[in-house]
């Protein structure tokens, strides 16, 4: 049985998604890694909304609705953020520290989606609160199981937490 396709709005920077319209926030630099993973959702039948930013600032500022991304309804909160670590300027661990230093973010679910196979890398990602670290597939097979594995069980089995964006400071410009 399919199921039903809404969103349970909160308040207007709260939301709890119900698993198909659960928005999916990628951040990735690489082009050629963007499509891969779009049409390894595709073929995984992940149609949920999926928003890409390219680099660490673009993904703080999608997430904290700043700028281009301050209309919510165009740009709401993500369910779930595939963050990759290797990006040029701030690197995923960056972001993934941001993020669990935000009060309304702390509790986002975030999944490293990385070519990186370092311990290391590996370590430190779940020392500043990665929720899960997963190695892009070279074969686009694998790739279409691991998208699988996400939606089975990050968008249909888990249930994430309430996020929000804090209030914006309004200034005199506003009112």
């Amino acid at each position: 049985m399919p199921l039903e396709r809404k969103c349970v709005y909160t308040s207007r920077d709260q939301i709890t998604p119900v698993p198909d319209e659960a928005v999916i926030l990628l951040v990735e630099d690489r082009g050629n890694e963007i499509i891969l993973i779009r049409k390894a959702l595709e073929k995984g039948d992940i149609f949920n909304p999926l928003q890409v930013v390219r680099d660490g600032p673009e993904a703080l500022a999608y997430l904290s609705g700043e700028g281009r991304y301050g209309n919510r309804d165009e740009f709401p909160l993500p369910a779930l953020v595939l963050l990759d670590l290797k990006m040029p300027g701030m690197d995923g661990f960056e972001v993934l520290s941001w993020i669990r230093q935000q009060p309304g973010l702390r509790a986002l679910r975030v999944i490293v989606l990385t070519s990186s196979e370092a311990p290391r890398d590996v370590n430190e990602a779940y020392r500043l609160g990665a929720n899960s670290f997963l190695v892009k597939p070279m074969d686009f097979k694998e790739f279409v199981a691991t998208t699988t594995l996400i939606k089975d069980y990050w968008l249909r089995t888990d249930r994430g937490p309430e996020t929000f964006r804090p209030a914006r400071q309004r200034n005199a410009a506003d009112n």
